[in-house]
């Protein structure tokens, strides 16, 4: 039977005004991308959003959004449905998730007659503390862990909400185990540290093995011969016995 149960999570991020909601500090940008059993769509949520406050100058040197840009985009009670809907249901995978999540709750908590939360819309994933238990006593920024699996951020010169969470679903993806099959679109994924291990059919045919000639032996043995010489070393090389 064909398993149709799929995996929604969508990744997350979000830029402030500042660090610390509590001290007035708004949310200026949210960036969403989403993922259906581990496969990135072309389903985006991304939004500027104007505080109605200065952003700080510490803020504006990390993601260089400015007040002047701000000035005609939506507030947050303006686009809250929409987000929310966009991830009602879903799994968030955050870097540093208690700071967006923490943001996004006091946006709700100022709406008036508001009793929703994250927690009540969505689950949360924390990047950040899955990184720092996978790799104890190591870096585990965005960029660290970007640096770690392999993954290209040169194009972010300036952090933001989207590109951020573009960036974290690749990152996501490597860390929790790789991506999924490509062959079955209908194959529930879990995330594991470890690789998934696929068995052969016993019914596949045999594999065709083509021995080389006698000329491609003592051509690959000339070459190897060569490497030793040059190099001082070779792996693959050994002396051929004598024939007196």
């Amino acid at each position: 039977m064909t398993n149709t149960k799929q995996l929604r999570q969508v990744v997350l991020d979000t830029e402030t005004t500042g660090i610390n909601p509590k001290e007035g500090h708004k949310i200026i940008e949210i960036g969403c991308v989403e993922l259906i059993n581990r496969r990135l769509t072309q389903n985006r949520f991304h939004v500027y959003l104007n505080p109605d406050r200065e952003i700080d100058a510490g803020a504006i040197e990390v993601h260089g959004i400015t007040n002047e840009f701000l000035k005609d985009k939506s507030r947050f009670a303006d686009v809250v449905e929409d987000f929310m809907r966009f991830t009602r249901g879903a799994e968030l995978i955050i870097h540093n998730a208690p700071f967006d999540v923490g943001f996004l709750n006091h946006e709700l908590g100022q709406l008036p007659n508001e009793t929703r939360s994250v927690e009540s819309n969505s689950t949360v994933f924390d990047t950040l503390a899955y990184a720092r238990k996978k790799h104890p006593g190591a870096r585990n920024s965005l960029d660290a862990l970007c640096k770690r699996y392999g993954i290209d951020n040169s194009h972010r010169d300036l952090h933001g909400a989207l590109l951020d969470a573009e960036i974290l679903a690749d990152v996501y993806l490597i860390m929790t185990g790789g991506q999924a099959s490509l062959l079955d679109e209908s194959e529930e994924v879990q995330n594991t540290d470890q690789p998934r291990l696929v068995g052969l059919s016993t019914d596949r045919p045999r594999l065709k093995v083509i021995a080389c000639t006698a000329d491609e032996l003592t051509s690959h043995q000339q070459r190897l011969e060569k490497i030793a010489k040059v190099s001082g070393n070779c792996l693959w090389f050994q002396e051929q016995p004598s024939k007196t």
